[in-house]
């Protein structure tokens, strides 16, 4: 019960950042899950599978209602959506496949450096120029693949580098908030089966479906899919460079517990 609490506790934090911020959720689910995993004595070589599998199901809710109530405002972009969605799943869909023979000292370090890059580009604040503009179709669909992939690696949605990426081509920030929330919603799905079909048949804890366990899924699910609207609502109210820069800190210090306890 202390342990489901805990997921629930999870679950309302990374909902109202998902939607305040459109980064982060995937972020604070697998380190903190992989810091519980480790102290619950999850054998050592699949703590990151786990904990990437089951952040990838964690956030189908919460990108659900947090990408609803960007569409209730308005700032979707449904062409930049239906043009990037199919290069999404594959790449998410082959990374969560793959992840089956990457070792667990691999998962780590590729979630530790690309936690440290979000952290790099929240805080810089840097600006797109004035000429920049989206590119074609297909580049828009080649680098939806490399945006899915590094998402099946480090167990978040697309906005680590969606945002980012939108941000840089001139689209405006709720926008790319509201658009990135759309596309992370299918890829979660298809990450969500992949990291369970690659986890069948390992010796893993009760309760879990492959890599995906089912208690701590469903306890970050039952709150994030509160809070994820909270977040949206006020998104659309701040402009939230000072709280990026604090949400930044406390990422860098969840992921040097992570780098020196897991």
């Amino acid at each position: 019960m202390a342990d489901f609490a805990a997921y629930l506790a999870l679950g309302a934090v990374v909902g109202f950042f998902a939607g305040l911020l459109g980064i982060g959720g995937g972020i604070i689910i697998v380190s903190t899950l992989a810091l519980m995993f480790a102290a619950q004595g999850v054998s050592p070589e699949y703590v990151m599978h786990l904990a990437i599998g089951t952040s990838l199901a964690a956030i189908v809710p919460g990108s659900f209602a947090s990408f609803r109530a960007h569409h209730r405002h308005g700032a979707v972009d449904w062409d930049i959506v239906r043009t990037m969605v199919p290069g999404l799943l594959a790449g998410v869909f082959a990374g969560s496949i793959a992840s089956r023979y990457a070792s667990n000292a691999f998962l780590k370090s590729f979630f530790i450096g690309f936690t440290i890059f979000v952290i790099v580009q929240m805080v810089s604040g840097a600006r797109p120029r004035a000429t920049r503009s989206l590119p074609g179709k297909p580049a828009l669909a080649a680098f939806a693949v490399l945006i899915g992939v590094c998402s099946s690696l480090f167990g978040g949605g697309a906005a680590a580098i969606g945002v980012p990426f939108l941000t840089w081509c001139n689209v405006s920030t709720h926008r790319a908030i509201g658009t990135v929330a759309a596309m992370g919603f299918p890829l979660a799905i298809a990450g969500t089966i992949g990291y369970a079909i690659s986890g069948w048949g390992f010796d893993l804890p009760r309760g879990s479906v492959g890599f995906v366990y089912v208690p701590a899924f469903l306890g970050i699910s039952l709150t994030s899919i509160l809070t994820a609207p909270l977040g949206a609502r006020l998104a659309h109210r701040l402009r939230g460079r000072t709280l990026q820069r604090i949400f930044a800190a406390f990422l860098l210090a969840m992921v040097a517990k992570m780098a020196l306890s897991v």
